[in-house]
Parts: structure tokens; C-alpha cells; sequence
């Protein structure tokens, strides 16, 4: 339990992050949840579409800290890979 002051404030700001972070990961899964979907369903344009959202997403993710940028790559290029033996 966080006695002083400043352990206090610190304790509120992990709070608020956690939070965040949390929301920003599950929208982040949402994205790719839905793009693995359009591609099981074989819907090339939607799913051209769906990887933007997700690639941009991912990038957010790896910029702001949520993932690593070695992560966020590897992640993008399985998707790509996936959307490429889609469209072939």
C-alpha cells in the first residue's frame, strides 16, 4: 500500500495506464481477430482493407510503447503473408 504522496500519485498514474493499455491492446486483437476472419472467409478486398486498419494499428502499438517494434514487424508480416496466399 502506497504511503506517501508521491507512491500515491504514482500508484493513480499505473492505474490509468493499465487502463489505457488495455483498451488500446484489445482494439489492437479486435483488428487482427477481424482481418484473420475476412481472410478465412476468402474476402480479398474487405480483408485488403481490414490490414491497413490493423497494420496501423500494430504501428500505434510498436510506437507507443505497447509492443515491441521487432514484435509489431513480425506481426505485420504474418498477416501480409496470409493476406498475399489469399489473394494467389
Amino acid at each position: 500500500m502506497a504511503n506517501s504522496p508521491q507512491a500515491k500519485k504514482r500508484a493513480r498514474q499505473n492505474d490509468k495506464r493499465r487502463i489505457h493499455n488495455m483498451s488500446q491492446r484489445s482494439a489492437l486483437r479486435t483488428a487482427i481477430k477481424k482481418l484473420l476472419k475476412l481472410i478465412k472467409d476468402n474476402n480479398a478486398e474487405e480483408a485488403k482493407a481490414a490490414y491497413q486498419v490493423a497494420s496501423a494499428r500494430i504501428d500505434r502499438a510498436a510506437s507507443k510503447g505497447l509492443h515491441h517494434a521487432n514484435r509489431a514487424a513480425r506481426l505485420k508480416k504474418r498477416l501480409n503473408n496470409r493476406l498475399r496466399s489469399l489473394s494467389a
